[in-house]
Parts: C-alpha cells; structure tokens; sequence
C-alpha cells in the first residue's frame, strides 16, 4: 500500500528522476512548451510551479540573489534560469499560481502511452489573450432562471423595434 507516497517516483530512482525533471523543466523553460507522457507533465508541474514562483521579485537584492542560487541547484542549467529570472517572471509577475498547462494528446502510437503536451500558460497567445489585444470584460450575474425569460422576451421586443424602423426609413418611389 501506498499510504501517504504522494510523490509520483516514474519507476526511477531518485537520482534518475532528478535528472529526468530537471532535464524537461530545462527543455520547457526554454521552448514554453514540450510533449512527453501525461505521468511525466503532471510530476513536472510540480516540480516547475515553485521554481517559477522564486522567481517573482522580491523587495531585497539579497533575496532575489538567494532564490537565483535555489532555482540554480534545482535546474543546473546557467541558459534556463537566466530565461527564467529575465523573460518568464515578468510575464507571470501578476499570476497568482497555476503557471502550467496540460493538453492531453492522445496515445502514442508505438507503445500506447497516453501522451500530454505541457506548456507556460501566458506564452500561448491561442488560449490567453495575445500581445496588445484588449479583452471585453461581461459581468456573470447569478440569477434563478426566471431571468432568461425576461432577456429573451426584451430581445424580442427589441428585434421588433428595429425592424419597424426599417421599414419607416425607406422611402417609397
């Protein structure tokens, strides 16, 4: 039984698996988006989310240098934290968490394994909203659902108003 084993271990040793998650969290830093099996994308996501969140600035120059050196000994990989630390935080500095996304692609073909596709959420522009495009803001009321009525019933009052002025607006030869 596994009582309390959170950890996913991907059949590896420990040493193996730290390779294995600081190798991809390289790789996704560096292209924003891998594919690889959905084990593997859900025990990178929780592998990659803090380091993503040290990144955030902090008050101190002392403190920003500290998390440097943590993110450092977690990835190894001098190119990666410097992407991190200069081009991802300040994209995710208002982000309050949830910096990952999984897509589900299917099973691959040779051995069936099902596979995902994990990328950072704000360097999608299909998903998110893109560089320099404003989003429109609609206010969700929750409401009982006597008030579709009521909005169906002033669209079509609506709708009928228009077209009677249409019809009032051309002129008759």
């Amino acid at each position: 039984m596994r009582h309390g084993n959170k950890k996913n271990n991907l059949s590896r040793t420990a040493s193996h698996r730290k390779a294995l998650l600081m190798n991809l969290s390289c790789q996704l830093i560096t292209y924003k988006r891998i594919t690889t099996t959905v084990a593997k994308a859900k025990a990178l996501r929780t592998f990659i989310e803090p380091l993503i969140t040290k990144t955030k600035a902090n008050s101190s120059k002392e403190a920003i240098m500290h998390n440097h050196r943590i993110v450092f000994s977690y990835l190894n990989d001098k190119e990666a934290v410097k992407e991190l630390f200069t081009v991802v935080a300040p994209k995710v500095a208002d982000r309050p968490g949830g910096y990952t996304r999984i897509i589900k692609l299917g099973a691959r073909i040779g051995d069936n394994a099902e596979m995902a596709m994990i990328e950072l959420v704000d360097f999608n522009e299909i998903y998110g909203k893109g560089i320099g495009q404003a989003t429109e803001t609609v206010k969700k009321t929750r409401r009982a659902g006597g008030s579709k009525k009521k909005a169906d019933a002033e669209a079509a009052t609506d709708d009928a108003i228009t077209e009677a002025e249409v019809v009032e607006e051309t002129p008759e030869a």
